[in-house]
């Protein structure tokens, strides 16, 4: 136990990292007792001890018959992505029967570690000895402050959920619901009642949107439901809008307009309104020359509903915002991003689907107005290739979560960080192409570009040196080496 200790005041901290690591030590322990150590990035950026303890160093020796220590619980499956083997299951698959940790994993993203070595692979899992628990937690203050602010905002997330919106507004009954969205909602789900009828609120209520008075027999809507379908949902929801304004350049007078109808309404308005403020131009690839937009109307449509959906609705002073320019185009929504999300796994596109305002969500879902299983993560992902166009450039500044679409690689760069500025065009195009990828091969650049295999590795050492990629930790000559976007 004390050896696991040792080792684990020999973790490195991982680079280009927006959060802590946790400092952690392994020891294996073999039937002659002899013993081998691990920690933490002991080898690569990242690695777990547990992985460099069991993969790297024993990867083709029979282990069966050992014993683990680790000062960490091992992280549990939700901790990996799917491509990845989290620890508890390195050392299920080793046979390793016998195990130690030093203290609980607390972080509710790597959790489970300890049932999942008890329940699937029948081990036998034991605490380190009490008196060591204060020196592990001790040595890992930082990380452990961080997965305590971690936990209590997803703490907060759930409580959103049952938060105002899901209450009855005073002072307002059905006749507050607009005829025009009521009417939207009932063509887009294909439910054939009229807007005013019985069946229809049932529907509602159904759904919590309208709840049902049990001494007056009233009904009365939702924070949700006038959001959704109110006539003027900012009687109630001063925040409820979305302010767009364009500045076309030139010295042409810019535009503007307040969207302020309720939300199912708005994603129409707004595609409508976009499409007469951004220039239009000859599709000259087509016989007929069919005018399309110099962008597509589409993505920003998409944008706009996952911040009216996803938006903090409890920010009462900030408005959802579009701003259109001839470089770029920004969405702005209230919100820092949705534990267990972090900036950077909406940065890579890598994020999960996670919203404030489920029922919110649920609605324009089911009015095929989005996917509850996506957060705009695919279409942002694929605009170089559906649409020949930068990558978005996510950020997050002053309690707003921004989208940034570049209309042209320079305004790419411009929108960056420092380190892209640091690349060719050629090299901008292949670091674009690894993003929206998740992780490449080297052989797939070389492949994709048409470049030789000296040019090809010239730009990923680039890209490694400028702390803009990183490798999945492979050795540099092994066949299963892979780049990913940091």
């Amino acid at each position: 136990m004390k050896l696991a200790i040792e080792a684990m005041k020999r973790s490195v901290d991982e680079l280009n990292k927006d959060a802590p690591s946790p400092k952690v030590g392994a020891v294996l322990v073999f039937p002659d007792g002899t013993y081998e150590t691990a920690y933490r990035g002991e080898y690569r950026d990242g690695d777990h001890s547990e992985y460099t303890l069991l993969d790297k160093k024993f990867r083709t020796k029979d282990l069966s018959d050992c014993w683990l220590f680790a000062t960490l619980e091992p992280c549990g499956p939700k901790t990996r992505s799917e491509k990845k083997t989290c620890c508890a299951e390195r050392i299920g698959n080793a046979r390793i029967k016998k195990v130690w940790y030093g203290v609980q994993e607390l972080n509710s993203k790597a959790k489970g570690g300890k049932k999942l070595l008890e329940e699937k692979y029948k081990a036998e899992v034991l605490p380190f000895d009490l008196d060591l628990h204060r020196e592990i937690l001790s040595f890992n203050k930082e990380f452990n402050d961080w997965v305590e602010e971690e936990n209590r905002k997803q703490i907060d997330a759930i409580n959103t959920v049952t938060g105002p919106l899901q209450k009855t507004i005073k002072n307002t009954d059905i006749s507050f619901l607009s005829e025009d969205a009521l009417e939207l909602y009932l063509s887009k789900t294909g439910k054939e009642f009229a807007y005013d009828s019985d069946d229809l609120k049932n529907d509602l209520i159904s759904k919590d949107l309208l709840e049902v008075d049990e001494k007056t027999g009233e009904v009365r809507p939702t924070g949700d439901c006038i959001l959704l379908f109110g006539k003027n949902p900012r009687d109630k929801f001063p925040q409820a809008s979305v302010k767009a304004k364009v500045d076309y350049g030139g010295g042409q007078e810019p535009d503007a307009e307040s969207f302020d109808d309720a939300l199912v309404l708005i994603p129409d308005k707004v595609e409508e309104w976009v499409k007469k403020v951004i220039p239009e131009s000859m599709d000259r690839s087509s016989f007929t020359r069919e005018k399309v937009s110099h962008f597509p109307t589409a993505v920003i449509r998409e944008a706009i509903i996952n911040a009216i959906i996803h938006r903090d609705y409890g920010n009462k002073r900030a408005k959802v915002e579009l701003e259109i320019t001839p470089e770029k185009i920004e969405v702005r929504s209230p919100g820092e991003p949705i534990s267990p999300n972090t900036l950077k796994d909406l940065q890579n596109f890598t994020a999960i689907s996670q919203t404030r305002n489920p029922e919110l969500a649920y609605i324009f879902n089911l009015m095929k107005f989005m996917e509850e299983t996506g957060v705009g993560m695919d279409t942002y992902r694929t605009m170089r290739e559906k649409f020949n166009l930068p990558l978005p450039v996510i950020t997050y500044q002053k309690s707003n979560l921004i989208v940034t679409f570049p209309r042209t690689m320079e305004a790419f760069r411009k929108v960056s960080n420092e380190a892209i500025k640091g690349l060719s065009v050629e090299e901008l195009n292949g670091f674009e192409w690894i993003k929206s990828r998740g992780e490449v091969s080297a052989k797939a650049y070389t492949i994709q570009f048409g470049i030789t295999s000296r040019t090809t590795s010239r730009h990923l050492s680039k890209m490694l040196d400028l702390g803009l990629i990183e490798t999945n930790g492979e050795k540099p000559k092994s066949p299963k080496l892979r780049y990913r976007a940091t």
